[in-house]
C-alpha cells in the first residue's frame, strides 16, 4: 500500500480558537448562551418522532413570528440565500415573467437568481436609501404582469425598512405572488403575512433571533401553493423543491414523512431555542424595543454630527441595521479596521450599490440595548478622533 502523500495538517493538531467579539454589523449577530446551549444538546436521528416534534414548535413559532395562519410553514437548511432561491425556484418556471424592486444588494440578488432559471426578469428601480410608491409598483405590474414582484422589507445593504401595506392587494389585482425579503426586518419591525396580503415570506436565523446562521424560515400562502403544485415542469432544485420539503416538514397532510435529506438536527435546537425567546418577550415588545433603541441611536449618531444615510421620516428606517453616512475625509475602512481592533466591535461598511458610501451598525435581538448604542457611539467617536482625515 503507498505511503500517504498528503499528510496531516499540523494546523488541525492545535485546540480552536475563537474570539469573543460584539457582532454589531448587519449580522451574524452574537448568540446568547441560552441559544448555544441548546444547539449543544445530543445529536438525535433527522427522522426520530423527537425531531418532528420539535419541528413541529418551529413550525408554530414561525407562525407567530410571521403572524399568519399558512400551514406551509417550515424552515429550510440553509441560510436566507437558501430561502430566496427556495421562493423563486419553486413558483417560477422558464419563460415566466417576475418583477423585482432594486433599491439595494437583495432585489439585485433575486433577479439574478431568477434569470438563471430562464424567468423574464424586469426591475423597478430606486437609488440606494430610496423605496417605491405603490402608484410605481402598480404601474410596473400593469406593465410586466409577472407571475412574482420581489420586495426587500428590510434592505439591510441600505438601511430601508420598505412599506407593505396595500401592495399585497395589488399583487392579487394583478394576479402575482408577492414574495417579501424579511431577513433583516422580522422580529424588529411590524410585520403582519396574512392581513398585508403576503404570499411568501422568508427570513434567516441569525439577525434578530440570535441563532447560529443556518436555518431560513419561510412561509407560502395558498395562492403560493397552488401555484407551485400545478406547475408543469418540476423544480430546478431537488433540494428545494416544496414538495419534498413539505412532506419532510409535516405540511402535506400525508400521515408518514419520507427521507428527503439530513435536517441540521443541532440548528433545529437552536432555532426552537430563539423561538422560545422571541414568543417570551413578545413580538410587540420586541418590535417597541428595536424602534425605540434604533431612535437613541440616530439621536447618538447626528449629536455626533454624523449624517443618516436614509433621509426619509423615522418610519422608513431599518431599526434593526442602521446606514451611517460615510464621515467624508475617511476612509471607512480604517474606521471599521480601527473599532474591531481597538473595541473588539464589528461594524461594516456598504455592501452592493452602498459599498463606500455608508457604515453599517446592526443591533438585533439581544444586542438591541441602550447599553450597546453607547458603546458603539463611544467607538465612533474614538474612531474619528485617531484614524487619518484627508483635508481635502
Amino acid at each position: 500500500m503507498p505511503s500517504l502523500s498528503v499528510l496531516p495538517p499540523k494546523c488541525l493538531q492545535k485546540p480552536l480558537l475563537v474570539p469573543h467579539r460584539h457582532m454589531f454589523g448587519p449580522g451574524p449577530s452574537n448568540v446568547p448562551s441560552r441559544i448555544l446551549e441548546a444547539g449543544a444538546n445530543p445529536v438525535i436521528g433527522h427522522m426520530h418522532p423527537e425531531i418532528f416534534e420539535i419541528m413541529n414548535d418551529i413550525k408554530s413559532g414561525v407562525q407567530y413570528m410571521f403572524q399568519t395562519q399558512n400551514n406551509m410553514t417550515l424552515a429550510v437548511s440553509g441560510t436566507g440565500h437558501t430561502a430566496m432561491e427556495c421562493a423563486i425556484f419553486n413558483t417560477v418556471e422558464s419563460g415566466d415573467s417576475v418583477l423585482t424592486a432594486v433599491n439595494g444588494i437583495w432585489g439585485e440578488r433575486a433577479a439574478e437568481m431568477a434569470e438563471r432559471i430562464g424567468a423574464r426578469v424586469n426591475t423597478i428601480v430606486a437609488p440606494p436609501g430610496g423605496f417605491f410608491t405603490n402608484a410605481e409598483i402598480e404601474q410596473a405590474l400593469s406593465k410586466y404582469r409577472p407571475v412574482l414582484f420581489f420586495l426587500a422589507h428590510g434592505e439591510s445593504s441600505t438601511g430601508v425598512l420598505h412599506p407593505l401595506d396595500g401592495i399585497g392587494q395589488l399583487c392579487q389585482r394583478y394576479n402575482c405572488l408577492f414574495l417579501v425579503d424579511a431577513v433583516a426586518s422580522i422580529g424588529g419591525a411590524p410585520l403582519h403575512m396574512d392581513q398585508q396580503g403576503i404570499d411568501i415570506l422568508y427570513t434567516g436565523s441569525q439577525k434578530v433571533l440570535n441563532a447560529p446562521p443556518g436555518t431560513a424560515p419561510i412561509s407560502f400562502s395558498e395562492r403560493a401553493c397552488q401555484k407551485i403544485f400545478s406547475r408543469k415542469s418540476k423544480p430546478v432544485s431537488f433540494f428545494l423543491d416544496l414538495n419534498w420539503l413539505a412532506n419532510y416538514w409535516g405540511c402535506d397532510g400525508k400521515p408518514s414523512r419520507v427521507y428527503h435529506h439530513t435536517g441540521p438536527v443541532t440548528a433545529f435546537f437552536s432555532l426552537r431555542e430563539s423561538l422560545a425567546v422571541l414568543v417570551e418577550e413578545g413580538l410587540e415588545n420586541s418590535w417597541e424595543r428595536h424602534q425605540k433603541v434604533a431612535e437613541y441611536f440616530h439621536t447618538g449618531l447626528e449629536s455626533m454630527g454624523l449624517k443618516l444615510f436614509v433621509k426619509e421620516k423615522v418610519s422608513f428606517r431599518l431599526p434593526t441595521v442602521t446606514t451611517i453616512v460615510a464621515p467624508h475625509g475617511y476612509d471607512w475602512k480604517e474606521i471599521t479596521s480601527y473599532i474591531m481592533k481597538t473595541h473588539n466591535i464589528e461594524i461594516s461598511g456598504g455592501l452592493g450599490p452602498s459599498v463606500g458610501l455608508v457604515l453599517r451598525v446592526g443591533l438585533m435581538g439581544c444586542n438591541s440595548s441602550k447599553a450597546n448604542v453607547d458603546m458603539v457611539l463611544g467607538a465612533l467617536k474614538d474612531a474619528l478622533k485617531h484614524c487619518h482625515k484627508s483635508k481635502v
